[in-house]
């Protein structure tokens, strides 16, 4: 074997390895881009959720307030 072949041989062989790592490095990349993104998802539901039960129950808040305005809500009180 040739020192020109050695050194193409040890060449591609570096390469590959380096293409291994780049390969295994990207691999982790997205795995953490993908996990972080679960998370992300996960704490917007729960935002979501509560500020849902908050919306409705201001909601209900205000059509109690309108009933009791006109007389016809379960808390008026005749006197």
């Amino acid at each position: 074997m040739s020192s020109t072949q050695f050194n193409a041989g040890e060449t591609h062989g570096k390469t590959q390895a380096k293409t291994e790592q780049l390969v295994d490095s990207c691999k982790d990349a997205a795995n953490t881009a993908r996990d972080r993104s679960a998370q992300a998802a996960d704490q917007s539901a729960g935002f979501l959720q509560q500020t849902g039960e908050q919306v409705k129950s201001m909601a209900q808040g205000a059509i109690d307030g309108v009933k009791n305005t006109l007389g016809v809500g379960d808390n008026n009180t005749k006197k």
